[in-house]
């Protein structure tokens, strides 16, 4: 059986951008990053998925030609007292790390839950539209 080196494909999704980090199996030494806004010119399309998977394909060339075979991913959304459910990009960039030639390990979702924190804004009938 050949040697594998794994890693950890970081993926933070919001409705704004969408960050790809690789990292080695304890998360301390970055291998490679890449993000939404390094690969478009657009604000506005930094959360769009074809963003996402332009930038996860720059990250996991990145981290294969330092010799990473395959990746565990941990998926993020913003979480807390904010939006729950990951981006557009999240599905999108799983995808392309795939076809970039990385083995994919463990799908995790990672988004941080409250445990009874702060008050959302909007006051105390929400916000109206």
């Amino acid at each position: 059986m050949k040697d594998r080196k794994w890693g950890v494909a970081h993926i933070y999704a919001s409705s704004n951008n969408t960050i790809i980090t690789i990292t080695d199996l304890t998360g301390a030494e970055t291998i490679s990053k890449c993000s939404g806004g390094m690969v478009t010119e657009t604000d506005s399309k930094q959360s769009s998925p074809y963003a996402a998977m332009a930038a996860a394909q720059r990250a996991a060339e990145e981290a294969i030609s330092k010799g990473i075979t395959g990746v565990h991913v941990k998926i993020r959304a913003p979480g807390g007292i904010k939006s729950k459910q990951p981006g557009a990009g999240a599905q999108a960039s799983i995808r392309a790390l795939t076809r970039a030639g990385l083995e994919i390990g463990r799908i995790e979702d990672v988004t941080p839950i409250p445990h009874d924190g702060t008050r959302p804004k909007g006051g105390k009938r929400g916000r109206r539209v």
